[in-house]
């Protein structure tokens, strides 16, 4: 019995390691006051990050989930973010730090995400955590990859990299195309964008992200390019965020 409890002690210490290297999620949440201020989102985040004290500031990569992550329960987006985190550990990525938001239900019928509530949500964790600021990332699938287009082309200045996955490109739904188009087109050719698609997407169809590109190259977008994956439909998302391609380029790039 001795035995078994030294065994059953030594693994947890071995899994609480593990744990620790890999820097679980840990839930944030916004105060009272910016949560009233940011009504679309839940007040609760989750943050992936490394266990281990950070003495410099690190990248920070924030993830927009898609419709299947609405709601008010912050776990519900877990799985979709872990993945990115994941991507970014395999790849030699790291340290930094992954924050996933959750829109909540009420904000569904216009899109999912709001700009000025996800500024407040950035403005709180530039507080909040140890990042550089000339290294925040944003990405995110389907409906968070209209959160990417949308966000990026309000406040380019935020951002170091862009890289939308089957995203939309207007608030009405999948097919939905903003009349704002090249206003956003305008913004987004001063940061650097690699949008995401599946060739056989019939929710989101990949000419969405190709018209995009070219409106952003239009607009004088030096860095804007797209990746089609030929055989994929709208789940891209597994091939681009568990493949060294997008962590390569995005961690590359640093805002002057």
């Amino acid at each position: 019995m001795k035995q078994f409890l030294l065994a059953l002690m030594s693994s947890m210490l071995i899994a609480d390691s593990a744990l620790a290297q890999n820097g679980g999620p840990v839930v944030g949440k916004l105060s009272n006051a910016l949560a009233e201020k940011a009504k679309s989102l839940n007040p609760e985040y989750l943050v992936f990050s490394p266990r281990q004290k950070l003495k410099d500031t690190v990248p920070l990569v924030i993830y927009l989930h898609g419709a299947g992550g609405v709601g008010d329960n912050i776990q519900k987006v877990r799985g979709q973010a872990g993945q990115v985190w994941k991507g970014i550990g395999k790849f030699k990525k790291s340290p930094g730090i992954v924050v996933a938001p959750q829109a909540s239900k009420r904000a569904r019928e216009n899109g999912g995400w709001v700009p000025a509530h996800l500024n407040i949500l950035l403005g709180h964790l530039k507080k909040t955590l140890n990042i550089d600021e000339k290294r925040i990332y944003l990405t995110g699938n389907s409906m968070g990859g209209y959160g990417s287009w949308i966000w990026g082309g309000h406040n380019p200045e935020h951002f170091a990299a862009i890289a939308p996955v089957s995203g939309g490109i207007g608030p009405g739904g999948p097919k939905d195309v903003t009349p704002n188009l090249d206003k956003w087109a305008t913004n987004l050719a001063k940061v650097p964008v690699f949008a995401f698609a599946g060739g056989k997407d019939r929710v989101v169809p990949a000419e969405r992200s190709e018209r995009m590109i070219a409106a952003i190259k239009k607009a004088g977008g030096k860095e804007a390019k797209i990746r089609i994956h030929p055989n994929e439909g709208h789940g891209a998302r597994g091939v681009v965020y568990g493949s060294a391609e997008l962590y390569q380029w995005m961690f590359s790039k640093k805002r002057q």
